[in-house]
Parts: C-alpha cells; sequence; structure tokens
C-alpha cells in the first residue's frame, strides 16, 4: 500500500516582477505556479547545488578563456600585418626631393581621409583580415 504525503501550505512574499517571471515561465511549460515555484526551491536546496553552479561558472570561464585566445590570435595578426606592412613600405619607399616631399606633405591629410574612410567601409561591410587569414591558412594546410 501506498502512502500519500499530504503538501504543506505555505505564503510567500514575491517581488512584483519575480512573481511576474513565475507566472510567464509556468504557463510556458504550461505547468502551475506552485509546481514550478517547488522545482524552484527544491533545485535551490539540492546538495549538489554548488556542483551544477560551479559546472556553469567552470563552462562560461572556458567560453571566456575561448574568447580570450581568439582575441591574442587576433591581435597577433594585427601587430604583425603592421609590421610587414611598415618593414615593406621602409624597404620600397625612396626619400623624395624636398619639392616632392613638400607637395606629398600638402596631399598627406587628402590621403589620410581617404584612408580613414576606406578604412570606416572596411570595417563596417567588409570582410575581417583574420577571417581572410584563417581561411588562407586553413586552405593551404589541406592541399
Amino acid at each position: 500500500m501506498t502512502t500519500s504525503r499530504k503538501k504543506t501550505k505555505i505564503s510567500v512574499y514575491l517581488d512584483p516582477e519575480v512573481m511576474k517571471m513565475l507566472a510567464d515561465f509556468a504557463a510556458r511549460r504550461d505547468r502551475s505556479q506552485s509546481m514550478v515555484a517547488e522545482a524552484a526551491i527544491a533545485s535551490f536546496l539540492s546538495p549538489d547545488d554548488a556542483e551544477r553552479r560551479e559546472a556553469v561558472l567552470a563552462r562560461r570561464l572556458d567560453q571566456i578563456d575561448r574568447r580570450i585566445t581568439r582575441l591574442e590570435r587576433d591581435v597577433g595578426i594585427s601587430v604583425e600585418s603592421l609590421a610587414v606592412f611598415i618593414r615593406f613600405w621602409l624597404a620600397t619607399t625612396p626619400a623624395l626631393p624636398e619639392p616632392a616631399a613638400k607637395a606629398a606633405r600638402a596631399k598627406a591629410g587628402d590621403r589620410y581621409e581617404a584612408f580613414i574612410s576606406a578604412l570606416g567601409r572596411r570595417l563596417a561591410q567588409g570582410p575581417k583580415l583574420r577571417h581572410e587569414v584563417s581561411e588562407d591558412v586553413d586552405g593551404g594546410g589541406r592541399s
């Protein structure tokens, strides 16, 4: 013979926002608010709650670690790209004679504005260098 345990009724005060969240959640799951509240309290008081929280925290830390790793990679690509460009530019650009250097300095502002505009367009819509590099590296390794 099975013995049925009678549930005990309690009264709690909930913030209106929490009450709305409880009602919405129960409605979405087609469950009673009492059942959802009971499950939430049981989960909160469960001895393995700390382990679950630790697992959630570990997953989040792993995600952060992967993001930081990608960020380090992207910064490394940026720094190396800039270094290669500067080395190439210094090696291939001859010094200008003084009259031409004055004209170049006068034109520098316009060229800088054009560069900033092109960079803005590239960042807003174009493919990112890090994607191009990873595709080139991945594609080159498979051949």
